[in-house]
């Protein structure tokens, strides 16, 4: 085993931030082809991006959900497909380490490995004896093309009947994969899908997922580190809204650069700098924009402070936090599209980003688990005295 100094954010930030010329060389080719470059995976692996949420025995750097926003954040930057793949990457390999020792010691004597997953339980798992078997088809599995291991989850069906969902880890050349993801945004993460036909998991491999989405694991040896004694979905939230700040960011950016010369044309305005509606368009997106921020960070905040507390999560603080989630991502989007409306004609060109940002942040938007309108109900059905409609929590 190997235990590692671990950077401080300050730094992995700048490393993330010296990856961003790179990133922005390869984005179109990434999204032309639908896969992160290989030169973009080198890179990241490089900089140590897929070692943050792995254990320090293992060479990892166990850095708390702040560092994982900002970094993120910076990689958006340059390229929304690349901050979200490394961001996909972060949640299951913090779900491995979860498993026993045994399986984490196989799963981290890769070095840099990469582990894609998903929580949608589209299979469905068979006991056998020493383990079970699964067989099913799982989409959206960003990363896939490159990973090295999948988290999955299927449904078992319990001795009384009942079905239970179970979360297991299978090596990638377990699965097959589909070429599958022909889409308008995020089009570089690879979402490929992947399949499993009767693939033998043993028992070691296998956590039920209730029990994982209440904090509890089996890992004696991660229990007492303040990383991962946090429940998974207030995880996976923070760990996922890095990039769509990043992308608004880079929105901002983008417009910025490509503002001064440009004119509005059929008006009056030779330059659209002078225009009072160009002044209300950044001056909203920049609030907006600090207003995600804002969300992203307490919620990174929330995790690391209850984390290195130990302190137990309440209902409203769970569900605030898939909530604050879903307010980085409308906010994100919003501010975006300010900026796109107001970039004119020309940004419809391939070749100018803020295009590609618009089409990376709505699909941000409408993924399941980050859709602001389902995180919004959540939240406020918890607070008018309902009961959460959901196990993700």
């Amino acid at each position: 085993m190997l235990t590692t100094e671990v950077p401080a954010r300050e730094e992995l930030v700048r490393r993330a931030t010296d990856l961003v010329p790179l990133l922005s060389s390869k984005a179109a080719w990434s999204e032309e082809n639908r896969r992160l470059h290989d030169d973009v995976i080198e890179a990241l692996a490089d900089a140590g991006i897929f070692r943050l949420r792995a254990p320090r025995r293992f060479g990892g750097f166990e850095a708390d959900t702040r560092t994982l926003v900002d970094v993120s954040a910076a990689l958006a930057r340059a390229d929304g497909a690349a901050a979200w793949t490394a961001s996909v990457y972060w949640i299951p390999t913090w779900m491995a380490c979860l498993f026993p020792e045994g399986v984490q010691e196989e799963v981290f004597s890769t070095e840099n490995v990469r582990i894609c997953g998903t929580l949608s339980p589209t299979a469905r798992a068979t006991p056998v004896d020493g383990g079970i078997t699964v067989s099913g088809k799982w989409g959206f599995i960003s990363g896939a093309l490159h990973s090295h291991w999948q988290v999955v989850v299927a449904v078992q069906i319990g001795p009384d009947g009942q079905p239970a969902p179970v979360m297991a880890l299978v090596p990638m050349s377990d699965l097959q994969t589909i070429d599958d993801w022909h889409t308008s945004g995020l089009r570089g993460t690879g979402s490929i899908s992947t399949v499993a036909q009767d693939v033998f998991v043993p028992a070691e491999r296998v956590l039920p997922l209730g029990a994982v989405l209440q904090g509890q694991h089996a890992s004696p040896a991660n229990a007492d580190s303040p990383v991962y004694r946090a429940p998974l979905l207030p995880v996976a939230s923070a760990s996922s809204v890095g990039t769509a700040l990043g992308l608004a960011r880079a929105a901002k950016e983008e417009f910025l650069e490509r503002l001064p010369g440009r004119k509005i044309t059929y008006t009056a305005y030779e330059h659209q700098a002078e225009a009072p509606l160009t002044h209300h368009q950044v001056a909203e997106a920049s609030l907006k924009i600090d207003q995600a921020g804002f969300h992203a960070h307490r919620l990174a905040d929330q995790v690391d402070t209850k984390g290195a507390e130990n302190s137990p999560w309440t209902l409203e603080e769970r569900v605030r936090a898939r909530a604050d989630m879903g307010a980085v991502c409308r906010l994100a989007k919003e501010a975006v599209d300010i900026l796109a409306d107001a970039s004119g004609g020309s940004s419809i060109y391939n070749n100018v980003a803020i295009q590609r940002i618009a089409r990376d942040v709505q699909a941000v938007n409408l993924h399941a688990l980050m859709h602001p309108d389902t995180n919004n109900e959540l939240y406020g059905r918890v607070l008018c005295g309902l009961e959460p409609n959901t196990l993700y929590i």
